[in-house]
């Protein structure tokens, strides 16, 4: 016997099943109004189709520049905390200065939003942050996509990532390699953890879902800190800083750059050292957060550990000559020296030492 066709599920039984097309209808014009505030004229059409159309024009030679990337837990935060906006400026500011690590302009950016059960003005309020953030830094914010995941993530819950996408000129490519014995190394400071560690500030803090109820770890949250001069809340969620005003104008003088996420200041300076080499910087040319001290003493972690996980107050590191060093740094208000480029040591263990009274840290 044939068997019949089952009907086709109707929204209302996909909204059960946790997927609500209506009210995501409902955000694509407020998606659009969003996009419209970060446009730019090489952008072909408008935010809505299958793509986002870009027209490349202005170079001779022009080399593209991508980075894809999240905000990784740091969004836990923000959830407990209320304060969804952020995210979206982390997000696009940390893929702004990975392609900077280039030498790269940026030219568009697309987000990717995954949540379970997450509002739509929470939803609009992510990407609000991510639009002002484009709007900011010259960026058109060319498209994206939001996806409900019910069962993937816990109710209230949500990812975010995106992908940025720049260009330079062929030949001004900013790879590390020309950097010699006798260059110098410049810091730009951080204001917080940018969007790397969380996992262990949560951890040390009592912010993690098992650590008690939503409620108990949101009063933790929003404790005054003397030691911080603000609340936990507000120094974990202070915005990553976007070094695409500081460093445009330099560029051209510019050996190296490293961008100190994931891995800690040593991990990523060792991405752009050639062979041979080794870095030597002095610990206190470069302000630290009280946020880290703070999350040291609290998880009782040693100085090695601090210095893998987190930037402690470093968020990109330069590498130019002695002779550009000064006009760099005039240019650069926010920067500051601090360090070396020397020969490889063989009785120096680690290629990036962080000294302080000529003992490591």
């Amino acid at each position: 016997m044939a068997r019949s066709n089952p009907p086709e599920p109707t929204a209302t039984a996909y909204a059960a099943a946790g997927v609500d097309v209506d009210a995501n209808d409902r955000l694509i014009p407020r998606y659009r109004d969003l996009a419209r505030t970060a446009a730019r004229p090489e952008q072909l059409g408008d935010v809505g189709g299958f793509s986002g159309l870009f027209e490349l024009t202005g170079y001779e030679r022009p080399v593209l520049a991508a980075s894809t990337d999240g905000v990784g837990t740091k969004v836990m935060i923000a959830s407990l905390a209320g304060r969804l906006e952020g995210v979206g400026r982390d997000l696009v500011n940390h893929c702004i200065n990975d392609i900077l690590c280039a030498g790269a302009a940026p030219l568009f950016f697309l987000d990717y939003l995954a949540a379970n059960e997450l509002s739509e003005d929470d939803k609009v309020a992510v990407v609000s942050g991510v639009a002002a953030a484009c709007r900011e830094s010259g960026i058109a914010l060319l498209g994206g996509e939001t996806a409900d995941m019910p069962d993937l993530y816990p109710a209230g819950h949500f990812d975010l990532a995106g992908t940025i996408v720049g260009v330079l000129e062929h030949g001004a490519e900013i790879t590390g390699e020309t950097i010699k014995a006798g260059d110098v190394v410049l810091g730009l400071p951080s204001n917080g953890l940018h969007t790397n560690g969380y996992s262990l500030a949560r951890q040390v803090f009592g912010l993690r879902p098992e650590d008690g109820s939503w409620e108990v770890r949101r009063e933790r949250l929003e404790v005054f800190e003397p030691a911080l001069g603000e609340s936990l809340a507000e120094a974990l969620l202070h915005p990553h800083i976007s070094y695409w005003p500081a460093l445009r104008g330099v560029l051209d003088r510019i050996k190296g750059i490293a961008h100190i996420t994931g891995g800690g200041i040593g991990g990523n300076l060792e991405r752009i050292l050639p062979v041979g080499l080794r870095f030597e910087l002095e610990a206190g040319r470069w302000p630290e957060p009280p946020i880290f001290g703070l999350i040291q003493d609290r998880g009782e972690i040693s100085n090695q550990e601090m210095h893998r996980v987190f930037n402690m107050g470093l968020g990109m590191a330069l590498v130019v000559t002695a002779e550009d060093a000064g006009s760099v740094l005039a240019e650069s208000k926010e920067a500051t020296r601090i360090g070396v480029v020397l020969t490889e040591d063989s009785s120096v263990s680690s290629r990036v030492a962080i000294m302080r009274a000529g003992e490591p840290v």
